[in-house]
C-alpha cells in the first residue's frame, strides 16, 4: 500500500458538529477555553439527560404506568438519569430569556447530582452565574438529536483541546490514535483499565469497538483513575452521556492507587510525558508495582507508568499506551528496566507516530504494546477461530511518520483506511501463517529478535531495525540526543560563566546583582 498519504482533499461541507460549535462560540464572550469547555459540555449533558428522561417518561405513559413517572427507580433501572422538574431541558428552554437563567442551570446541575448518586461530584457548576456569559444566545446551544449527543460531546472535547493549545488539553487524546490502539489490542471482553483516563476517550472507543464487532458491552467492565479533579468530571460526564458504567476514581495513581488488586485484560493509556518530580527520593521505593524491576528514577515517571501498567495486566492481558520517544533509549535505571522487560518478553510492539498528532505538543511519540501472552494460542472472536503463533523474544517495530492526513491546517490524523492497514500489519505478524502473511518492509516495519535487540544495546528505537532506503537521511536517535545534550550542557556552562563575569563587573562598579 502507499505509505505517504498527505494529499490535499476537497473541502468538506460543514458538519452538524461544526455548525453547533459555531453557534456555541456565540455564547462564549471573553471566557477562556479552559473554563468555557465546562459551560458548553455541561449544557450538552443537560440536553442529553433531558432527552433521555423525556423519552423514558413517554415509554412509561405508553405502558400504562403514568403514576410512576416520578419514581426514580423506573429511570435508573434503564440507565436513565431522573430529573426533577426544574432540571429538565424543556424547563431550561422555557426560561432561557430570564435574567436568572444561569443560576437556574447551576441549580439544575446540583439537583441532578443529588438525585443520581452515580453522578456525585461529576458535574461542574457555579460556572454559569459567575462567568458573565451572553444569556440571549443560550437557545442556540446543544440543539442536537438525541442519537448524536455523544458525537457532539466528543467533537467539542477535541475542539476545546485545540483551542487551549500547547501545554494544555492534556485531558484529550486525539480520536484517531485512540481508534488505532483499540484496533490493535482488540478489547472484546473483560476488564479495561486506564490509569490516567483524562476525559474518558479510551473507554468510549473501547465500547465503540465492541459494538462495531458485534460484541456484548455487558461483558466489558471499565476501571480508571484521573488525578485532576476538573478532568475527572469531564470523564464522568462523557461516560454518562454514553451510558457507560465505570469505576473511575479521582486521585494520584502513584501515591493513591484506587485499584491496587486489579488485573485487567486490556489497558489503554496516554500518561503525562516525561513527568518530573513524580515522587520523592524516599517515596515508593518498595512499591509492589516495581516488583522484580529496579525502582523508576525520580527525575522521570515514564518507567513508573510502564511498570504500573505491567503490574495491572492479567495473565492474558495486553496494553497499548503512549510515551515520549526518549523512553526508547534512556540510559541508567531506565535502561536496566527496559532490558528486563525485553528479557521477560513483555514488549510486543513499538510504533512511532507522526509529529503534530497532539494538540498540546508537536513532538512525535511512541505507542508501546505490552503483552503477557505472546505464546502460540487460539482465540474465538466473532464466532471464528483466530490463531496466534509463538512470538517469543520478538518485537515488531513500525514507523508511521510518513502516514496520516492533514486536518485543522496544522495537525495530522489517521484515516479509517490507514488504521485498518496498520492493524492488519500487526495482526498478520501475530497470527499463524507468519511466513505468508507478514514480511519486513523497508521504511515501514521490521520484526526483530531478542538477540538483535541485545546487539543494539536494548535500544527500542525503530530506526535501528527498520531498513531505510528512500529518505534523505537515517537519523540515529541516540547519537542525535547525545549531541543535543552536549550542546545544551555547553550553553548552560557559557551562561553560568557570563553571569559570573557580569556579577564581577557590577561589583567593581559598586553595585550588586
Amino acid at each position: 500500500m502507499p505509505r505517504i498519504a498527505n494529499q490535499s482533499k476537497q473541502k468538506p461541507s460543514k458538519s452538524m458538529e461544526a455548525a453547533l460549535w459555531e453557534s456555541a462560540n456565540k455564547l462564549r464572550g471573553a471566557v477562556e477555553p479552559a473554563e468555557y469547555k465546562h459551560v458548553v459540555l455541561s449544557l450538552i449533558f443537560l440536553k442529553y439527560a433531558g432527552d433521555r428522561f423525556e423519552q423514558r417518561q413517554q415509554e412509561l405513559i405508553a405502558q400504562g404506568l403514568k403514576e410512576y413517572v416520578d419514581q426514580v427507580e423506573f429511570y435508573t433501572a434503564e440507565n436513565v438519569f431522573y430529573l426533577p422538574p426544574k432540571c429538565r431541558w424543556s424547563y431550561i428552554m422555557e426560561n432561557a430569556k430570564q435574567p436568572n437563567i444561569f443560576q437556574i442551570i447551576d441549580d439544575a446541575l446540583v439537583d441532578i447530582e443529588k438525585k443520581n448518586k452515580q453522578l456525585e461530584g461529576a458535574l461542574p457548576y457555579n460556572y454559569y452565574s459567575n462567568l458573565g456569559l451572553d444569556k440571549t444566545k443560550l437557545d442556540t446551544v446543544a440543539d442536537a438529536e438525541n442519537d448524536l449527543i455523544g458525537r457532539v460531546y466528543e467533537y467539542f472535547l477535541g475542539k476545546f483541546a485545540i483551542a487551549e493549545g500547547k501545554g494544555k488539553g492534556e485531558y484529550y487524546t486525539p480520536k484517531s490514535i485512540v481508534n488505532l490502539i483499540a484496533e490493535l489490542i482488540e478489547p472484546y471482553d473483560g476488564k479495561i483499565y486506564d490509569p490516567c483516563c483524562g476525559s474518558g476517550g479510551m473507554f468510549v472507543q473501547s465500547m465503540k469497538f465492541v459494538k462495531a464487532h458485534h460484541g456484548n458491552m455487558k461483558n466489558v467492565s471499565v476501571y480508571g483513575q484521573e488525578n485532576t479533579n476538573t478532568t475527572f468530571k469531564l470523564a464522568r460526564m462523557n461516560l454518562a452521556i454514553r451510558g457507560i458504567s465505570a469505576d473511575i476514581r479521582q486521585g494520584d495513581t502513584f501515591h493513591n492507587d484506587h485499584h491496587p488488586d486489579l488485573k485487567a485484560d486490556y489497558i489503554m493509556a496516554n500518561p503525562p510525558f516525561n513527568q518530573k518530580d513524580w515522587r520523592e527520593v524516599n517515596q515508593l521505593t518498595s512499591d509492589p508495582r516495581w516488583s522484580g524491576y529496579d525502582v523508576p528514577p525520580t527525575t522521570n515517571a515514564n518507567y513508573g507508568w510502564i511498570l504500573n501498567i505491567l503490574s495491572k495486566l492479567s495473565t492474558r492481558g495486553v496494553a497499548g499506551f503512549l510515551l515520549a520517544n526518549g523512553a526508547l533509549s534512556a540510559d541508567g535505571t531506565e535502561l536496566a528496566i527496559r532490558r528486563k522487560l525485553i528479557e521477560n518478553d513483555k514488549v510486543e510492539a513499538i510504533i512511532i507516530l507522526p509529529r503534530n498528532m497532539f494538540y498540546s505538543t508537536d513532538i512525535s511519540v511512541t505507542l508501546w504494546i505490552l503483552n503477557n501472552n505472546k505464546k502460540a494460542r487460539v482465540e474465538t472472536k466473532n464466532g471464528e477461530e483466530v490463531h496466534y503463533r509463538d512470538r517469543e523474544g520478538e518485537v515488531l517495530f513500525i514507523d508511521l511518520r510518513q502516514i496520516g492526513d492533514p486536518f485543522e491546517k496544522k495537525y495530522i490524523q489517521f484515516s479509517p483506511e490507514q488504521i485498518r492497514d496498520i492493524a492488519d500489519t500487526y495482526h498478520n505478524w501475530q497470527r499463524a501463517g507468519y511466513e505468508q502473511t507478514y514480511h519486513n518492509e523497508p521504511e515501514y516495519c521490521y520484526s526483530a529478535t531478542r538477540k538483535e535487540i541485545e546487539q543494539k544495546g536494548y535500544s527500542l528505537v525503530p530506526s535501528k531495525y527498520i531498513e531505510f532506503r528512500n529518505r534523505d537521511e537515517q537519523v540515529d536517535f541516540d547519537a542525535k540526543m547525545k549531541e543535543l545534550q552536549t550542546d545544551l550542557r555547553d550553553l548552560l556552562k557559557q551562561e553560568e560563566e557570563s553571569t559570573k563575569e557580569l556579577k564581577e563587573l557590577f561589583d567593581k562598579l559598586g553595585y550588586s546583582l
